[in-house]
């Protein structure tokens, strides 16, 4: 019997082999570990076994199989009398090459660390992904009384400092998409949750460089906050300064609200980015900081 050629898959497609239900096997396991890694690192605390296969909504043997292959490479690991899962080491170490990678937060951290001994309050970097400003950076302030955030914790756009001023930055055809698909929902009796009330919170920020988050996502905090923006005047970031409503009165945030703007506006220079806001167009050309001319915070809530 005379040999017939094998007839070549098609590009682009992968033949049907024993090995395709493998590597299909693999792809569902890498997926469902990966999912329970970010349940884990969405709470500040451990979980139970049966509280991750809730989670990611797998029954608790193939959880527990799962757990056990990302403890023995130091993603997770589990610890204390109730048995709970945490997020590994190695974990920390890959997340935190992302940020090592980011050549915005290196060149921004001097920056933090000035801010916070100028005002004495932490200062943090966040950048925007979606609906919501993620931390990547924090210089925490020496007070007993202090804002800790958890690097890679996530605040609603519309009910904080840093995600009202990226929000800001954006064309009004891309907020007006943001609120059509996430409306403004109340985390706070002070959160903005009308449109109007955030389009002249937009406004004012637009004014005067810098964000004012009044306890509308925590109570008892307050943040202000400014945009750092690149070469086509779209944010790569923000910067904020967060404390207690006890010390960030509204004098402070009046004398704080400049001082973040300007450090934003070195930060956009500092990135070849260009700085859009008119009350601090000059570029170099700054009055010096204590010759500063203060505009009116904005009204509490508002920005």
């Amino acid at each position: 019997m005379p040999h017939r050629p094998s007839v070549p898959a098609r590009r682009g497609r992968i033949p049907n082999t024993p090995e395709t239900g493998t590597t299909t096997a693999h792809v569902q396991s890498l997926t469902r570990g990966l999912t329970i890694l970010e349940r884990l690192g969405e709470v500040e605390g451990g979980l139970t076994l049966t509280d991750i296969a809730q989670r990611v909504g797998l029954a608790a043997s193939t959880t527990h199989r799962l757990l056990n292959t990302l403890e023995k490479m130091d993603y997770v690991h589990q610890s204390g009398d109730l048995g709970l899962w945490y997020v590994g080491l190695k974990a920390f170490t890959v997340g935190s090459a992302f940020v090592a990678n980011r050549d915005f937060a290196i060149q921004s951290h001097s920056y933090l660390r000035r801010l916070m001994d100028q005002s004495g309050e932490t200062a943090n970097l966040s950048i925007l992904d979606g609906y919501e400003a993620v931390f990547i950076g924090q210089v925490q302030c020496r007070e007993i009384m202090r804002m800790i955030v958890k690097l890679g914790s996530r605040h609603p756009i519309h009910a904080s400092g840093s995600g009202k001023a990226m929000l800001a930055s954006l064309t009004d055809d891309a907020i007006h998409g943001i609120l059509a698909k996430h409306g403004l929902p109340r985390h706070t009796e002070h959160t903005i949750v009308t449109p109007d009330g955030l389009w002249n919170a937009i406004k004012q920020i637009r004014k005067h460089g810098y964000a004012y988050d009044d306890e509308e996502h925590a109570l008892g905090l307050r943040c202000v906050a400014a945009a750092v923006y690149d070469e086509h005047t779209e944010p790569l970031g923000a910067i904020s300064l967060a404390g207690p409503l006890s010390r960030l009165t509204d004098e402070r945030i009046r004398a704080l609200g400049p001082l973040v703007a300007r450090t934003a506006m070195e930060i956009t220079g500092r990135m070849g980015g260009k700085w859009p806001h008119p009350y601090w167009a000059g570029g170099s050309a700054l009055p010096r900081r204590q010759r500063v001319a203060r505009p009116p915070a904005p009204r509490p809530g508002s920005a």
